[in-house]
C-alpha cells in the first residue's frame, strides 16, 4: 500500500501531522523525497541539525520517529535544501524573488551556492570540503541531473519495494516524484482532507502538466484537484500542540479520514 500526502496550501497545510498519524495507524514507513528549511525562519531546526554536522528538517525527523525500524532522516529524505531570505529580491541562482539557495544535501554529499557568502555556522559545521559549487543555473541543472535525479530514483525504488509506504510531498506540489504510483492520495489543508484514487490523481497530474503550466516539472495541487473528483471529503479537527506531537493522539483524532484513505487504497 502506497499513500501520497499532499498539501492544499503552500505552507502549514498539516501534511506532516497527517502523515505521522497515518504511520501510527498503518505501521508504514514514511518518506519525504524532497524537503527544505530556512536558515532564518527555521533557525532552531537548522541549529539542531548542524550541531550534529548534518542537514535535515523536522518533518523528516518526525516521519522516521513514527516509522518502524532504526531509520535516520537522511534515509527517507535524500534531498534537503537550505534557504535564507533575500530582502529586496533579485532572483538569485534559482530564480526565487524572496529567498536564496545556500546548500543542498543530496544523500551524504553537498552542493553549495558559489555566488553567495555562506553563514559561518554552515561553513564550520557541515562537511563541505568536497562539496560541489555551482554558480550558474545551467551548471546547477547539470549537477541535478547527475546527483539529485539518481538519488530520487533510488528512493522511488525503495518506496515501491516497501510493503506499506506513506510519501509526504512538499509545499503545494502535487507529487514529489514524477513516477510515483500511489494507491491513494490525501490532500490535506487546515480543517479538511480530500481523498483521491491514486491512478485518477496520477492521470490528473499528467493532464495538468500539459496545461497552462506546460513544461513545468512540478504540478501544483490546485491544478490537479480541479480535474479529479475525490472519493471522500473528511473534516479534520484542530489539534493542540501536545496532540500534534503524539502520533497515537493524531491517529485517534483523524480516524475517519484514515479509514477513508485506507479503504480507497485497498479498492
Amino acid at each position: 500500500m502506497r499513500v501520497l500526502v499532499a498539501g492544499g496550501a503552500r505552507v502549514d497545510a498539516g501534511k506532516t501531522t497527517f502523515s505521522v498519524g497515518l504511520l501510527e495507524r498503518t505501521g508504514a514507513v514514511g518518506f519525504k523525497p524532497r524537503a527544505g528549511n530556512d536558515y532564518w525562519f527555521d533557525h532552531d531546526d537548522y541549529r539542531r541539525a548542524v550541531a550534529r554536522e548534518r542537514l535535515f528538517g523536522k518533518d523528516a525527523k518526525r516521519l522516521v520517529d513514527a516509522s518502524p525500524g532504526d531509520l535516520q532522516p537522511e534515509d527517507v529524505n535524500p534531498v534537503h535544501r537550505l534557504w535564507r531570505p533575500a530582502p529586496g529580491g533579485g532572483g538569485g541562482l534559482l530564480g526565487q524573488d524572496d529567498r536564496e539557495f545556500l546548500v543542498d544535501r543530496v544523500g551524504d554529499e553537498y552542493v553549495v551556492n558559489g555566488t553567495v557568502e555562506l553563514p559561518e555556522s554552515v561553513r564550520d559545521r557541515l562537511p563541505l570540503d568536497d562539496a560541489a559549487a555551482v554558480e550558474t543555473l545551467d551548471g546547477f541543472n547539470r549537477l541535478m541531473a547527475e546527483r539529485h535525479v539518481p538519488a530520487q530514483r533510488e528512493l522511488l525504488g525503495e518506496i515501491h519495494e516497501a510493503d506499506r509506504a506513506i510519501v509526504e510531498s512538499y509545499a503545494d506540489v502535487a507529487r514529489p516524484l514524477q513516477e510515483l504510483d500511489p494507491d491513494a492520495v490525501a490532500v490535506v489543508e487546515p480543517g479538511r482532507a480530500r481523498v483521491y484514487e491514486g491512478r485518477r490523481y496520477a492521470k490528473g497530474c499528467e493532464v495538468a502538466s500539459g496545461g497552462p503550466r506546460a513544461g513545468s516539472l512540478e504540478e501544483r495541487v490546485a491544478d490537479v484537484v480541479e480535474l479529479v473528483e475525490p472519493t471522500a471529503r473528511v473534516p479534520l479537527p484542530a489539534l493542540t500542540a501536545d496532540e500534534r506531537s503524539d502520533p497515537a493522539a493524531v491517529a485517534d483524532a483523524y480516524e475517519e479520514a484514515y479509514d477513508r484513505v485506507i479503504a480507497t487504497a485497498l479498492e
